[in-house]
């Protein structure tokens, strides 16, 4: 209901983003409307200001989407920087002095140092004290930092707007940059899946099997079942009575059996999900709302299930010298184990270049260096 004519802050939504894009829209609403019982010639910016007001209600209300929460996001953001710019143009004096301290720590945050909008900023704000002493001032110079304040408007909402420009900016990199780990990790989970088809679809195909030797006779060792002992008729030797003589290709179809891939991979997805965890001890949390520490994290599983089949490829083809042969099936699962840990030697890379991008999100409480 309404209360004194005042209409509700609109709600609950189901995201904190959009939470708190309602709550800012009234709060800024609420400004807007007292800066027009102050200068109630202005209605042009007053219209401009409700129309952006209602822009960023609208992304904060509309039915999520796939794949358009990021412009939705950003919308929100930008209409309510731009109404806010808009309320600098039109508030009074006084209410724009009392707010210097804030809009400089904003300014300073995301704007670089040789920032010409920035340094006009600063120097405005050392003229009026940084509005730091406006109860302590005499009435003479408070009334001379109000008359700065009028004459050099313009220069302090621009510098502003530029300030949140440079943030929506840094926001649509990060949003960017999860996109891309999103889409890798996309693609790596197709081509695990692809990778396990492949297996069922024909065993024989690549099979992750070994065929160790030992007095002139072998046995084909795969990830989940392995032969009997036999001669390969490749030796050309005599076969023992206990070791037929057998044709090594034959013996490796005969025993792969169709679920091969994907227990190496589910092997490799499990030890990826240990690394993944181990890895959390080093994610700082974000206050950013686009989720690129989850999207990391999502990334390193499908990883560990392509890396585990891809190191026992190298090992079946002898890329290692003295790993060509594994004995038995609980080797080549060890081995898988290794190799789906190991995915932690390549994520860990976009690990880094994540935190890199999220340092570069700065925010009022950690002005860059």
């Amino acid at each position: 209901m309404d209360i004194n004519g005042i209409e509700p802050v609109g709600g609950p939504v189901w995201v904190a983003w959009r939470e708190g894009t309602l709550t800012r829209a009234k709060e800024l609403e609420a400004l807007a409307g007292w800066c027009r019982s102050q200068n109630p010639r202005d209605q042009v910016l007053a219209a401009a200001i409700q129309a952006h007001l209602d822009a960023a209600r609208q992304a904060a209300t509309t039915r999520r989407r796939v794949f358009r929460t990021g412009p939705l996001m950003e919308r929100s953001a930008g209409n309510l920087a731009a109404a806010e710019a808009h309320i600098l143009n039109t508030a009074p004096a006084d209410y724009v002095l009392g707010q210097m301290p804030s809009l400089l720590r904003d300014i300073q945050a995301h704007l670089p140092a040789t920032d010409p909008g920035r340094r006009e900023f600063e120097r405005i704000a050392h003229r009026v004290g940084n509005g730091l002493e406006t109860t302590a001032a005499a009435d003479d110079e408070l009334a001379g930092w109000l008359k700065v304040i009028d004459q050099d408007r313009g220069k302090i909402v621009t510098a502003v707007r530029a300030a949140s420009a440079a943030a929506l900016r840094e926001r649509i990199r990060l949003r960017s940059f999860r996109n891309i780990v999103m889409g890798t990790a996309i693609v790596m989970t197709l081509l695990a899946v692809g990778v396990a088809l492949l297996g069922f679809a024909d065993r024989s195909l690549i099979p992750l099997c070994f065929a160790p030797e030992e007095s002139g006779t072998a046995v084909v060792v795969c990830p989940t079942a392995q032969s009997d002992r036999f001669t390969p008729s490749q030796d050309g030797g005599a076969p023992s009575s206990n070791a037929p003589r057998q044709d090594i290709d034959n013996v490796v179809a005969a025993t792969a059996e169709p679920g091969d891939l994907l227990i190496v991979e589910l092997v490799g997805l499990a030890a990826a999900t240990v690394a993944g965890a181990a890895a959390i001890r080093r994610i700082r949390g974000s206050s950013e709302r686009y989720g690129l520490p989850v999207a990391l994290a999502a990334l390193k599983l499908p990883t560990g299930a392509i890396t585990a089949f891809l190191g026992l490829l190298l090992m079946r083809g002898q890329f290692v010298p003295g790993l060509s042969a594994l004995d038995t099936s609980a080797q080549i699962l060890a081995w898988a184990l290794v190799f789906g840990y190991a995915q932690q030697l390549f994520t860990r890379l976009v690990d880094q270049q994540g935190q890199t991008v999220l340092n570069s999100i700065r925010v009022p409480d950690k002005p860059p260096a």
